[in-house]
C-alpha cells in the first residue's frame, strides 16, 4: 500500500493519531459529514472567492469582512482565488489531478506582484492561539515552483471571527530548509503505509471527537 498524494491536512491528521488516520483516511470507514461549522466555512470561502474574482457583493451575514476584502482587493498584482496547485515527488509543478501528483495544496487567495507574492488563508475558527503556519509554508513552497519568478512570499492566516492575523514571510533561498521537515513527515506517513503499523496517539480529542470506537483510548469506553 502506497501513501499516494498528500496535503497539509493529511499530514496533520496522521500526526494527531495514526490509528484514526488509518480508519478514516485509508479505509474510509467514516465518510465525512458536514457540520454547522464546516458549512459556514465553505459559504464564507465562496463569498470571498466570488467577491475578489467576480466583484460579487459579500452576503449580509458576512458583512463584517467587507473592509478587509476591500483592502485585499486594492492590493496590486494578479489575483488567484482558490488556486489548486500540485507537485510531483521531484518537486516539479503539475496539475492538481495529474496521475503523478505527489502533493496537493489550495490557496484561498494568491496575489502575484512581480517577484513577490501574497498568500492569504481564511480561517473561520474562533481562536488563533494555536495557529499552525505549516500550511503557509507549504503554500509558499508551491508558489515558488508554480511561479518561478517569485522570490518572496508574504503569507497570512486570517482569522475572521477572532479578528486576528498570523503573518509569515518566506524567501526562495530557504526552500531546502523549509522542505526538510515536510519530507520527513511524509516519510513517516509512507512508512506506516508500507508496514501497516498505525499506532494510536491518545490525546484530549479521544474522549469526544474520535469515531474509532474500537480503540482502547476512545472516550466511549
Amino acid at each position: 500500500m502506497t501513501a499516494g498524494a498528500w496535503s497539509f491536512s493529511k499530514i496533520k491528521s496522521f500526526e494527531n493519531c495514526p490509528k484514526q488516520f488509518y480508519h478514516v483516511n485509508v479505509m474510509q470507514e467514516f465518510p465525512f459529514r458536514d457540520t454547522v461549522a464546516t458549512i459556514y466555512g465553505k459559504e464564507f470561502h465562496t463569498a470571498c472567492e466570488e467577491h475578489i474574482r467576480d466583484g460579487k457583493a459579500i452576503p449580509p451575514q458576512f458583512s463584517f469582512i467587507v473592509p478587509t476584502m476591500e483592502k485585499l482587493n486594492a492590493l496590486p498584482g494578479e489575483k488567484h482565488c482558490e488556486l489548486k496547485m500540485g507537485l510531483t515527488a521531484d518537486l516539479e509543478p503539475c496539475g492538481f489531478f495529474d496521475k503523478n501528483v505527489w502533493f496537493r495544496g489550495i490557496v484561498d487567495l494568491l496575489i502575484i506582484d512581480g517577484d513577490s507574492a501574497r498568500v492569504v488563508d481564511y480561517k473561520t475558527g474562533k481562536n488563533a492561539k494555536y495557529a499552525d503556519v505549516g500550511q503557509l509554508q507549504l503554500m509558499a513552497l508551491s508558489v515558488f515552483k508554480h511561479f518561478p519568478q517569485v522570490r518572496k512570499v508574504n503569507g497570512a492566516l486570517l482569522f475572521v471571527i477572532a479578528n486576528a492575523m498570523v503573518k509569515q514571510s518566506y524567501s526562495v533561498t530557504d526552500e531546502g530548509v523549509l522542505w526538510k521537515p515536510w519530507l520527513q513527515k511524509y516519510a513517516a506517513l509512507a512508512k506506516a503505509h508500507e508496514t501497516g503499523v498505525w499506532n494510536p496517539r491518545p490525546s484530549g480529542l479521544c474522549r469526544k471527537h474520535c469515531p474509532v470506537v474500537e480503540c482502547a483510548h476512545n472516550g466511549s469506553k
